[in-house]
């Protein structure tokens, strides 16, 4: 079952424009960090407040059919919007490629975070120089298929 709502799209005209080219395209295109080879996918989750649906772009971090959503909003000393989406309303799609699926988020702490830090870190090396721009520890959510 999909998630239900009004769509509401990103303040940011590049996040906007990055998730219509992605979904009208099927995923063939706008398919990388913008600038860079670095594959995305499309998260979409409902608002923490508003109940809107709201979309973002976020790094393809992948492992046996399990995304990992790395709330690091570029090192900067606050989460981003999304992650207090994922928090209040933990069912969220993923598209990777022209199919959207249904998945549950859940936020990783322990050693089961340490190994999917070492994974994201090995998948976009930046992840590193964001965690050393911050004090607060970068939250990782594990999205599994619902």
């Amino acid at each position: 079952m999909a998630l239900t709502g009004t769509y509401v799209p990103s303040k940011a005209e590049w996040v906007r424009k990055q998730v219509e080219q992605y979904e009208g395209s099927g995923g063939e295109k706008a398919n990388t960090l913008p600038g860079t080879k670095y594959p995305i996918v499309v998260v979409t989750s409902v608002g923490a407040k508003s109940g809107n649906l709201r979309k973002n772009p976020v790094m393809r971090v992948e492992r046996d059919g399990a995304y990992l959503a790395v709330a690091s909003k570029g090192g900067a000393p606050d989460n981003p919007e999304w992650y207090y989406n994922f928090v209040a309303h933990p069912e969220v799609e993923v598209q990777d490629g022209a199919e959207p699926h249904l998945y549950k988020a859940r936020i990783l702490d322990g050693d089961e975070r340490a190994d999917w830090w070492e994974h994201a870190v090995a998948t976009w090396p930046t992840y590193a120089s964001y965690q050393e721009k911050t004090d607060r520890e970068i939250p990782l959510f594990l999205l599994e298929r619902a």
